[in-house]
């Protein structure tokens, strides 16, 4: 049975609060960045693994996806995206990524949004997803950064009074579960390398195209705690593409 803390009713109450489940991609701190590591659309048949709300489901058929797959273990989150989206290229499957089918060859784009740091086995989710992509087809995610991951608490350092100190870094290298703390809730979370996340893409066959450790939005740093992101990096993206 996969960890599903999104399904808890006083977890998920806590996550329809945040900025990013109020106001959509608009309140992702790092869209900026990773809308413009986003391919072509046009035409293009889209998985979207762990797809939440919906947000980049329906985005990618504004841009002209010919259908859009989006997958995700929470009843709650599909519930949720399912009345969002008005759109019968879009479709939504209860199913966690690692047990999903993956056929050969179906897919154009496949997509993930802060999913995969909640499987275990991250090299081979990547070959999975290598096979399902047709030749020349792209693969675009966001992870929380390993530098967040690493410690598993998930929280800053902070001082007798409460004040931020500095952002903890310990056992970088030893990969594996985390007992983070999300929503006030313990979460299960698996920390990598960013040497694991970029060599599994390149064992899997994948050529590389673009890294970013995004700041946040220059227009949301008013919001709280946002300038508080300029002091470590929260997010990793990458785009990378099958070889034609």
């Amino acid at each position: 049975m996969k960890e599903n803390e999104y399904d808890n009713p006083e977890f998920f109450r806590e996550y329809c609060k945040m900025s990013r489940s109020v106001k959509g991609l608009a309140g992702a701190g790092e869209w900026h960045a990773l809308k413009r590591l986003m391919p072509d659309f046009t035409g293009k048949r889209v998985l979207d693994l762990g797809c939440g709300f919906g947000w980049h489901c329906r985005w990618a058929r504004q841009q002209g996806a010919a259908s859009v797959l989006g997958i995700d273990l929470s009843r709650n989150m599909l519930d949720r995206a399912r009345a969002l989206t008005q759109d019968p290229g879009v479709e939504y499957r209860a199913c966690a990524m690692e047990d999903y089918e993956y056929p050969p060859l179906e897919f154009d784009v496949v997509l993930s949004s802060l999913a995969f740091h909640y499987t275990e086995d991250f090299p081979a989710l990547c070959r999975r997803i290598y096979s399902t992509l047709r030749p020349g087809g792209d693969f675009v995610f966001s992870v929380e950064h390993p530098v967040f991951t690493a410690c598993g608490s998930q929280d800053w350092y902070r001082d007798g009074q409460g004040e931020i100190l500095h952002w903890p870094v310990d056992h970088y290298f030893s990969e594996g579960r985390r007992d983070a703390v999300f929503l006030g809730k313990h979460v299960v979370k698996y920390h990598r390398t960013l040497t694991t996340y970029l060599s599994s893409l390149f064992e899997a066959g994948f050529a590389l195209s673009a890294v970013a450790e995004p700041e946040p939005d220059p227009a949301m740093l008013e919001e709280p705690g946002m300038r508080d992101e300029l002091r470590r990096p929260m997010m990793l993206l990458a785009a990378a593409k099958k070889p034609a």
